[in-house]
This record gives structure tokens, sequence and C-alpha cells, in this order.
């Protein structure tokens, strides 16, 4: 037991070390362009499927109160908490839908759609960034393995953080700390001086 264990620590540091070698500057990049989008008073929408939804709530959670500093709370909407929306759309129209819907009557141009996935194919994703380009709200996609759909229909402009692994587990982890990293970063760009 100890040895699996073990092995479970090596396999997570082992793929963060990968990303840190290859995932700054795409990770400074989403930082800026959300800062951009906040400074024009524009909000960022996060979405994801199962602990990825964990994942987009955390990081609306830490925009709209604090991650490591006093600031004032910043305008952010997980577009995964409210289960009775999720359930409506879902039962009336199609799970594929969750997302893109409330995109649609929600968004504006120049927001920031943040959208997790492992690994990239869920149909409600895809749907939410074709919605998200419909509205001229720019992407931000957290994938992991190939990026799957949602890395094929980003915009040259948009930006993809793509971490280095297959398995679903290591990725999540992963993404759990590039959040801390926008986060930290949105942080920095916009309250440094105070």
């Amino acid at each position: 037991m100890h040895e699996r264990i073990t092995q479970h620590f090596s396999d997570s540091i082992d793929a963060k070390i990968r990303s840190a070698e290859i995932l700054p500057p795409l990770i400074a990049d989403a930082a800026e362009l959300m800062v951009y989008s906040l400074l024009n008073e524009r909000k960022i929408m996060a979405c994801g499927n199962g602990g990825s939804a964990g994942d987009a709530q955390h990081f609306v959670c830490e925009l709209l109160t604090r991650f490591d500093r006093e600031r004032p709370a910043l305008p952010a909407l997980s577009l995964c908490s409210d289960s009775l929306t999720i359930s409506s759309i879902a039962n009336d129209s199609s799970f594929n839908e969750v997302f893109s819907k409330q995109i649609r009557a929600l968004g504006q141009e120049g927001d920031i759609l943040l959208a997790i996935s492992p690994h990239g194919n869920c149909p409600s994703l895809v749907q939410a960034i074709q919605a998200a380009h419909d509205r001229n709200i720019h992407v931000i996609v957290l994938t992991g393995k190939d990026g799957g759909d949602m890395a094929r229909l980003l915009h040259p402009e948009e930006i993809e953080i793509r971490v280095p692994d297959q398995s679903p587990q290591r990725i999540q982890e992963v993404h759990t700390l590039l959040i801390h990293c926008l986060c930290d970063l949105i942080d920095e760009y916009l309250f440094a001086s105070e």
C-alpha cells in the first residue's frame, strides 16, 4: 500500500515537472487575456463537468472572494453551480446545452469563457465554445491528452493550456495548480501596487 501511495505522489510530481517545462508562457498569456477582459468591465465564465465542474467553481470562488490577498471581488460566474438551471436545461432540451444556453443568455462580447476538461471531448463544452464564439467571447481551455474536440475549435488567438499527460487524475491535479497560477497572476497584474 505504501509503495502504491508513493507512486501516486511520484506520478503527480512528474506531471507537474513536465507541465512546468512547457506551460508557463501559455498560463501568462491566459492571465493577460483575463486581466484585459476584467479591466474592460467584462466577466469570466467558467464551466466543466464532474471534477472539472468543481475546478470551475473553485476558480470562480477565488475571483469572487480572494486568492492570496485582500482585494475587491472580481466579476466571475460559474456555469456549473445552478443545479436547478442545469437540470431544467438537461431535461427540457439536452445536457449538451447546459452551458451554451447560459452563455447565449448571459455572455457579452469581450467576456472570457474558461472551459475545463481533462480529455477535451465533452459535447456540453464543445457547444459552450461554439456559443462563446457566436457571442464574440474569448475562450481559454484547460485540457490534457491530445486536447480533443475543444482544442480543434479554438480560434488562433485563443489559448489552450494542455497538460502533457494521459492520466485524467494527473491532469486534474495539474489543472488545480493552473487555476492557482491564473488567480495569482490576475491578482498580481491588478493589485500588485496595493
